[in-house]
């Protein structure tokens, strides 16, 4: 998901006496009790279908026919698997609302899959971190030849994708299942079910790093989950504590940033995606659209996730939406957060640079805030950002919080899960399974005790 590829004291910004640095039970009037608003439900407005044109208009201007990969940023011909989820998420969007024909679909997937069963894996092992969109080489971030490494996340999500469109659509489950079956799992799942990335670096054996935080990481594991792979420990969401903001219990990952060298950052994005896809539902729970959620933590860590950011505006006047985004120059990604490293309301760049100048509403955060909970705050969400488009390029990925004006940039992942936001209020949660599944290909390799060997299948025999 990245391709570029403080407080503001506790004190400061809650004021409502909160000691962020001690977690003391005794700081405020929490709100353990309050009404869960209900999903935003019915056909698009013609204003919506509008906002749904012009967000396809992005992966129509950065599709490369060659590879059929899209570029995760307006004219930079290079992708991560977490913005080419996205894709696929707009384009499985663009379908189902009408926006473009089956023809297109099928001549785009079909592309699509073909590159995935002929490019280069990383050591032979996984998808690299990102590729070149116009001839599927693996680069680094700087779109330079070369392999990098794999991540766990950017692949889960990956998965859930890929095993999304094969149950909508099972006459690629074939062309998807030879796509996977292709990957190596030693490495990027273990015997306790933990997640595990790669990394390459210059003069250095390859590393291989736990990966994931609280929010990200079980999320990514419902996409192996899918699959059929045991992800226990990823899955929980242990360790972690919570932080009171404005009253309300707000989940962070308690692992230290100090001495594993990787931030926890509690943003918007992987609980809004976890609820438009998979309905906050455990991947065994097969059940359509309903409004009964069976990974019960994960449903309510995403409310106060929600509500802080509401009871922020209230206090503040600020219109809040917090997620990670794109910017249009150095560093060209951010973090921007509701709390990370100890510290409310803190945007930081992947190294931990404070950089509070690029907080933002963030399109893609306002708008599954706005889908999945349809309040006053979040029609106002709704007016305040539904407008950042440009019709010949989709939609600007956010508007700066002081004031500052428009995140110039375009991306793949904005318009994606912008689309992906519409199809669910039309569809609800986005995630079907078929009633009567037909035996797979990867069902097949999973049952027999031959072939695929030394791929750490998830075998059921």
């Amino acid at each position: 998901m990245r391709i570029a590829i403080v407080c503001l004291t506790g004190l400061l910004v809650s004021g409502c006496g909160s000691k962020y640095n001690n977690f003391s039970d005794d700081i405020v009037d929490r709100k353990n009790h309050w009404s869960i608003p209900p999903a935003r439900q019915g056909d698009l407005t013609e204003k919506e279908m509008d906002m749904a044109r012009i967000a396809w208009k992005y992966f129509e201007n950065n599709y490369q026919e060659s590879t059929g990969l899209v570029n995760a940023v307006n004219d930079y011909p290079s992708v991560t698997w977490w913005d080419a989820a996205s894709y696929l998420a707009g384009m499985t969007s663009a379908l189902e609302l009408g926006i473009i024909e089956k023809e297109e679909f099928d001549r785009r997937i079909i592309r699509f899959v073909t590159t995935l069963n002929t490019m280069d894996l990383f050591r032979g092992e996984m998808p690299n971190k990102a590729y070149n969109t116009q001839n599927a080489a693996k680069v680094d971030y700087a779109n330079q030849p070369g392999e990098i490494g794999y991540s766990a996340l950017d692949l889960g999500r990956l998965l859930i994708w890929l095993h999304l469109i094969k149950n909508r659509y099972p006459e690629y489950a074939t062309g998807i299942d030879s796509a996977v079956l292709r990957w190596n799992f030693c490495n990027i799942v273990d015997d306790t079910g933990t997640m595990f990335g790669a990394l390459l670096e210059k003069d250095k054996p390859v590393q291989y790093l736990q990966e994931g935080r609280l929010g990200y990481e079980e999320y990514a594991a419902k996409g192996f989950q899918l699959w059929g792979f045991d992800t226990k420990r990823a899955s929980m969401p242990e360790p972690y504590n919570t932080i009171n903001l404005y009253g309300y219990d707000v989940p962070y990952d308690t692992r230290d940033p100090r001495k594993l060298k990787a931030h926890s950052y509690v943003v918007t994005e992987s609980y809004v995606l976890d609820g438009i896809e998979l309905g906050w539902d455990l991947s065994t729970d097969h059940s359509g659209p309903d409004t009964s959620y069976s990974n019960e933590w994960m449903a309510e860590f995403a409310l106060q996730i929600y509500r802080v950011q509401e009871a922020r505006y209230e206090a503040t006047g600020i219109i809040t939406a917090r997620t990670e985004h794109q910017l249009a120059g150095a560093p060209y990604f951010v973090y921007d957060t509701i709390y990370t490293d100890g510290y409310a309301w803190n945007t930081i760049s992947e190294n931990g640079d404070f950089l509070p100048q690029y907080s933002a509403v963030a399109v893609k955060g306002a708008m599954g805030i706005w889908a999945l909970w349809d309040t006053e705050y979040t029609d106002l969400l709704f007016d305040h950002i539904s407008h950042l488009y440009d019709r010949e390029k989709g939609f600007y990925e956010g508007i700066f919080e002081n004031g500052t004006g428009l995140i110039n940039t375009f991306t793949s992942n904005n318009n994606g899960i912008l689309l992906e936001i519409l199809l669910f209020k039309q569809q609800g949660k986005l995630m079907r399974y078929q009633s009567k599944p037909l035996p797979s290909l990867w069902d097949k390799a999973l049952e027999s005790p031959f072939g695929y060997e030394g791929q750490c299948l998830p075998r059921k025999i």
